[in-house]
């Protein structure tokens, strides 16, 4: 058999450290390579065959995964808070050769990767997100402004178009510059709601995730942006070896510190997916009024004394539900409980 090589890559913005090794952990080169595709082709013509590589999760590391998976015998993403290690000194060389040794001895935390085209439908899904707190962001200046020129309003109605328009007509106390302003702001509320309705209409119509997002929505209070989440940002529900891990994944309970015979539970963790979270919490929240069963759940966990970790409670049931739907591949059935007397 021939040996193998192994890479460690230290990725960054403009440059990629890199430190290659044998399995009995002879240094066969290391330095730097400028991040750019032209340069990482020139530089895998000098590597020795076959190699493997590893490289830290980053917001670059996706092309790279990309550029250079066709070429390695395996390529391999670690997790970047498991491998920290407190050292004195520290720089991208050293890193190298960390993440070298860690994928020779088969210590890598190695982490999921998805496919490129869930990571590339994911970002539209991310992008979407974007624009919804961009329209947030724009009615709530719309109010703003007319409060701070002492304007009255109907805050219910304020952002339907007849009434909006109705009211820069006919109210005195909004003058030409004020009414231009407004209508600036109006105008860029409806091309980001056009925008993106676009988006969520391009996602549900993939062939890619068509199926799957309609055995989703067969789920009580998981609707089109709820489903989408879930598929794009959990991928193959199947990486998920238990409920657990995916609730664990989802951000949905907090973290454990242990020592001896101390025990100590902490708040909802920030090591999670954030996307899955608001999404996941935001569906819980309305679920008591679509599902009988989640609302028999949460009054069970509210009758506690704690509302939000009814709403918690609701949002770890939900996930139980995708998890079921994704594994099954079949829609949602709730499953008919009988009650048997003994005789």
């Amino acid at each position: 058999m021939e040996p193998m090589y192994y890479i460690g890559l230290d990725v960054h913005k403009r440059t990629i450290s890199y430190c290659v090794k044998d399995g009995s952990g002879t240094i066969h080169g290391e330095g730097s390579v400028p991040a750019t595709r032209f340069d990482l082709d020139r530089w895998m013509k000098t590597l020795p065959q076959p190699w493997t590589a590893a490289m830290e999760a980053t917001v670059f590391s996706g092309w790279i995964y990309d550029h250079l998976q066709p070429h390695a015998a395996a390529l391999k993403v670690a997790h970047p808070l498991m491998l920290r290690a407190a050292a004195k000194k520290k720089n991208d060389r050293i890193d190298a050769k960390k993440i070298c040794d860690c994928l020779r001895c088969d210590f890598l935390p190695e982490c999921y990767m998805a496919s490129m085209a869930i990571r590339e439908r994911r970002r539209t899904l991310r992008y979407r997100t974007l624009l919804v707190r961009q329209m947030v962001q724009m009615t709530n200046k719309i109010s703003g402004v007319l409060m701070e020129a002492g304007v009255s309003y109907n805050k219910q109605r304020l952002h339907k178009a007849g009434y909006f328009r109705e009211l820069l007509a006919t109210n005195p106390d909004i003058n030409e510059e004020l009414c231009s302003l407004l209508r600036l702001c109006r105008e860029t509320v409806v091309g980001l709601q056009k925008t993106e309705r676009a988006l969520v209409r391009s996602l549900e119509r993939d062939s890619l995730l068509m199926d799957r997002v309609e055995r989703l929505m067969t789920i009580p209070a998981v609707g089109p942006i709820t489903a989408l989440t879930w598929a794009l940002e959990a991928g193959d529900a199947k990486r998920f070896s238990s409920i657990k891990k995916a609730i664990s994944y989802c951000g949905l309970c907090g973290t454990e510190k242990s020592s001896g015979t101390t025990v100590q539970r902490t708040p909802l963790s920030k090591q999670r997916n954030k996307h899955l979270q608001t999404a996941l919490i935001e569906a819980a929240k309305m679920a008591p009024r679509n599902s009988p069963e989640l609302a028999m759940l949460y009054d069970r966990e509210k009758q506690k004394g704690n509302a939000n970790r009814a709403t918690l409670a609701v949002a770890r049931k939900l996930v139980a539900y995708l998890m079921a739907v994704d594994r099954a591949q079949r829609k949602f059935q709730v499953a008919e409980t009988s009650n048997c007397i003994a005789a």
